[in-house]
């Protein structure tokens, strides 16, 4: 059984004291063990889970106001996927506290998903038990805020708009202007030409399904010519025009 002093150790670790133990223990109890598969964390998980990606997409919406919805969803795809979750868990010595079956407590290394669903299942037994988001939310940022900045960090390199508006204010002492040069395509399905001009210097121009797309494009071609990135094989290999 777990220990009550366990009990007490993992919520100094959290930062967050239960009211109702049982939840704790229940985040805590692995299907290998408990009596029923209903009795285990698999329940808490899949509440875990949701309020994960709620709590980061939220986070990621505010944060990054600029950014296309395929480059948070990046993001956010980083941030709560079983290898991040894994890696908190073990950061914060979750799996140590798990109450598991004779045959998965003598592995000398617990898989991912195990150690994943731990946190996931803790996510949900804070909310459930405080009935307050923001304890939930305090909790996952407290701990996932972290791979949060590396992930868009990661995400920053591809975002050519960010990239080339940085570099053109601190070495051009200009701002770029992106034009759209022309558009093709039904209203439903239309396709936009964008240029970018700096400095009076008009850069080649790109095609895109819409102009935040073409956008990006424009400014990925604009630091081609400008030598500030290397070439992107899935850029480079796409024509001109759509």
């Amino acid at each position: 059984m777990i220990e009550e002093q366990d009990l007490q150790q993992l919520q100094e670790i959290i930062g967050y004291q239960f009211k109702d133990a049982q939840l704790l223990t229940s985040a805590l109890t692995h299907a290998s063990i408990a009596d029923a598969r209903v009795n285990s964390n698999e329940r808490l998980e899949f509440v875990g889970d949701a309020i994960l990606g709620m709590v980061v997409c939220n986070e990621l919406y505010h944060q990054f106001p600029d950014y296309l919805e395929g480059e948070l969803t990046k993001i956010k795809s980083a941030v709560v996927s079983r290898r991040t979750c894994a890696q908190i868990s073990r950061k914060l010595g979750l799996t140590k506290f798990l109450f598991l079956g004779k045959g998965m407590s003598t592995r000398a290394q617990l898989p991912n998903s195990l150690a994943a669903a731990v946190y996931e299942s803790l996510i949900a037994a804070i909310y459930l038990d405080s009935n307050d988001i923001n304890q939930a939310r305090r909790f996952i940022l407290d701990t996932a805020y972290p791979h949060i900045q590396q992930a868009a960090e990661s995400e920053h390199q591809r975002n050519f708009k960010s990239q080339l508006q940085q570099y053109a204010q601190k070495v051009l002492m200009s701002t770029p202007i992106y034009d759209i040069m022309d558009e093709k395509g039904p209203d439903h399905s239309k396709c936009f030409e964008v240029s970018v001009v700096i400095n009076g210097r008009r850069y080649a121009s790109a095609w895109g399904p819409s102009k935040k797309e073409a956008e990006q494009k424009a400014a990925y071609l604009a630091l081609r010519e400008l030598n500030v990135i290397e070439p992107q094989p899935e850029f480079e290999s796409e024509p001109a025009e759509h």
